[in-house]
Parts: structure tokens; C-alpha cells; sequence
């Protein structure tokens, strides 16, 4: 049944064992569902980078339950901010204010979380291996085929990530991603001194930002505005050494100790907007409904909110078509604006001609820190839904 279901226990089967499906599956869950996640790969939980967890993300994982256990193996920010490349502050990052105003502030390595995720999930429901083939809605259900068999549910969330399937099988108008006009390096170390000021570099048409993870290994990555398909000829460590190689430190100590085989490189792609995250009883979230540049650090927490707001909605509207229908008016109207703003600050950021990068900085030097910090309430002050 796609309405109302009575008498049985509702099903859901959410496609992608990302962040935003693994949500999604733990929520579903507490509220009675029946609840089944098809993985297209063997295994779950990227490594090889780091995220950033605001008030907003975390006041979703604490309406699971887990909130406390994620700031456990996190590390609270503590100092932040912009700088030039010889290491002199552009604008410092009021984290103390952050955490009074808004709430805590946390970095975390994406494998620790999947950690937690995949634990609060318990174990049978997730199927690994599990590739999409063909989703069909028909008057009893939906009824999805994948790579293991077939699968029923009342509910489909697709969580697939920026190259969604079932956005491709669903949404046959959508536009494909498109590529924000630079390409980012990540790698995850073990520098030989303690880091523990993070933040972001700026230079022109080049970043590279820092994220202590507390327990003596630093996050970081660097991007460059290039064509979309560009390699490096002498390998990736020696583009970043060559790029950022006599910036401040630690930057030169990260690269030192970094080993090629963790480098991970990836051209920055961006969805463009939806008309809709919604077809009858299938749902998009996460990248698969909204995937942006990352300059606001905002990609596993607008996630998270999908999810809390999607399994909440589907308590209080009992007809799956009319909460997916709300949860498509909430989230658009909460996610566009991020969007917008996300790509305008990518644009700042990256700026490759000299007076611009110029203007940036001075902007950016001369800017309050009470109006900057004010200017977080619109990101981070959401609440989960009753």
C-alpha cells in the first residue's frame, strides 16, 4: 500500500548506506517500521576523509539517541578561522560563541561515524552488494529489483548519492551534475607534531583546510579552480607540494607525511536544484536529492535533517503520499537557500584574479566577529520536527 497502512507493519527499503540513508533506516526503525537498505557496494563507510558535525546535525543524531556517543570518539573544535598563506588570520572563527549560541561543534572521521551508524541499526537489515536495477510503483506497493532479487515496501527513500539510480529511474528530467569549476585533494595523517588549530587557507584560486581529529591525526584537503578531468603529471602528492609546498605550517608538515596511496582525489560536482525531492511514495535525500559544493560545510548535516524530517513526517501524516509531500515543501524551502549560498562562497573562495582575491581578504579582515557569527543562525538553527 502507498496510503495509509493498517492492521501491518509499514515497510520501507532505503537504497544507499550513506550517512543520509543509514539516518533514515535508524529512524524508520524507531518508529515501527520495517526497514530494508540496499547497498550497490561490499562494503560501508568511506575512508580516507573527515566531517564536520554542527549544532544542527547533532541535535538530529541526538533525536536518535546517538548524539552523545558521536561526540564521544568526536573532537570539539577549538580554534578556527581564514587565513593567507604565510599563516596570518584573515577572520578567526568564534567557536566558543558558536557553542553558546548555537551548540557544540564537533570533527569526525567518516568511518567512526558509519561505526555508529551501522551499530544503531542492528544487524539483517543492510544488504551489501545490492545494485539497483528497476523500481516500479503499482497499486499494491512498490516493488524494487535489485542485483540479490526483489524487494517490497511501501516506502522507497533514495539516499544513492549525487549519481542517484533511483533519481535517474524516477526523475528522467533532472539535470545531470555539474562541475563547480575545481577539484579537491583529501588525505587523512599522522603528523609528527600535535595539530590542533584548524581552519581554512585561501590564496588565489587555491585552498587548503585543516580538521584536528584528536587523536594525533589531522584531516585536510586542498583544491585547485581547473579544467573538470585534469591529472597531474608527477602524481598528486607532488601537485599538492608544488601548490602548497611554502605555505605556512603545518601545511608543509601534512603534505611530509602523507602517503600517496591515501591521497584521494575528486573533481567537485554540484545537482542542480530539483523541482521536486517527491514521486508518490519515493523520496530523495542526502546528495541524491540536493548534492553541494561543500564550502559550508553543511553536506552530512543537511543529511542528517533529511532523514529526521522525513521519518517524522511520516508519523504525523499517516498517508505516505501526503508526508513525503510535506517533507518535499520543508526540505526545498530549507535546503535551496544553502545551496545558492554555498555555491556563491565556493565562487569567493576560488577567485584566481589578483584584486579580487585582494578585495576577499580585505572584506574578510575587516568583518565583525559579532555579525559573522550571527550570520551562522540561518545554517545551523534547525530543529528536528516533533
Amino acid at each position: 500500500m502507498t496510503g495509509e497502512s493498517t492492521g501491518q507493519q509499514r515497510r520501507a527499503v532505503v537504497v544507499g548506506a550513506g550517512i543520509a540513508g543509514l539516518t533514515a533506516a535508524i529512524a524508520l526503525r524507531q518508529r515501527g517500521w520495517q526497514v530494508e537498505v540496499l547497498e550497490r557496494a561490499e562494503t560501508v563507510g568511506p575512508a580516507g576523509s573527515g566531517l564536520s558535525l554542527w549544532p544542527n546535525g547533532l541535535r538530529g543524531l541526538d533525536a536518535l539517541g546517538i548524539g552523545m556517543a558521536v561526540r564521544d570518539r568526536a573532537t570539539a573544535a577549538t580554534e578556527a578561522g581564514m587565513r593567507d598563506p604565510s599563516g596570518r588570520w584573515l577572520a578567526r572563527t568564534d567557536i566558543a560563541g558558536v557553542r553558546d549560541r548555537y551548540g557544540d561543534l564537533v570533527m569526525i572521521h567518516r568511518t567512526e561515524l558509519f561505526d555508529i551508524l551501522c551499530g544503531a541499526l542492528g544487524e539483517g537489515r543492510l544488504r551489501l552488494a545490492s545494485a539497483v536495477h528497476e523500481v516500479e510503483i503499482t497499486e499494491r506497493g512498490i516493488r524494487i529489483r535489485h542485483s540479490r532479487g526483489t524487494s517490497d515496501a511501501d516506502l522507497l527513500l533514495g539516499a544513492d548519492g549525487i549519481n542517484s539510480t533511483v533519481r535517474s529511474l524516477h526523475w528522467p528530467d533532472a539535470l545531470p551534475p555539474a562541475y563547480a569549476g575545481y577539484t579537491a585533494w583529501r588525505s587523512i595523517v599522522t603528523p609528527p607534531a600535535p595539530v590542533h588549530s584548524g581552519g581554512e587557507t585561501v590564496g588565489r584560486g587555491e585552498r587548503f583546510g585543516i580538521g584536528p581529529l584528536g587523536d594525533g591525526r589531522v584531516y585536510y584537503y586542498g583544491s585547485a579552480s581547473l579544467p573538470a578531468g585534469a591529472s597531474s603529471a608527477n602524481g598528486e602528492l607532488a601537485e599538492l607540494r608544488r601548490r602548497f609546498g611554502d605555505w605556512h605550517e603545518p601545511i608543509p608538515a601534512l603534505l611530509d607525511a602523507t602517503d600517496p596511496a591515501t591521497l584521494l582525489r575528486h573533481d567537485i560536482y554540484e545537482l542542480p536544484p530539483l523541482d521536486t525531492y517527491v514521486r508518490g511514495p519515493i523520496a530523495l535525500l542526502g546528495d541524491a536529492a540536493h548534492a553541494m559544493t561543500p564550502n559550508l560545510g553543511q553536506g552530512a548535516n543537511l543529511a542528517v535533517e533529511d532523514a529526521i524530517t522525513a521519518a517524522a513526517l511520516l508519523d504525523r501524516y499517516r498517508d505516505i503520499p501526503s508526508a513525503l509531500t510535506e517533507y518535499d515543501r520543508v526540505r526545498r524551502t530549507r535546503v535551496e537557500p544553502l545551496q545558492r549560498l554555498s555555491r556563491r562562497m565556493g565562487a569567493a573562495l576560488q577567485m584566481s584574479w589578483a584584486p579580487a582575491a585582494l578585495l576577499r581578504d580585505a572584506i574578510m579582515r575587516l568583518t565583525p566577529v559579532g555579525p559573522a557569527l550571527r550570520g551562522l543562525a540561518p545554517v545551523v538553527t534547525w530543529e528536528p520536527p516533533d
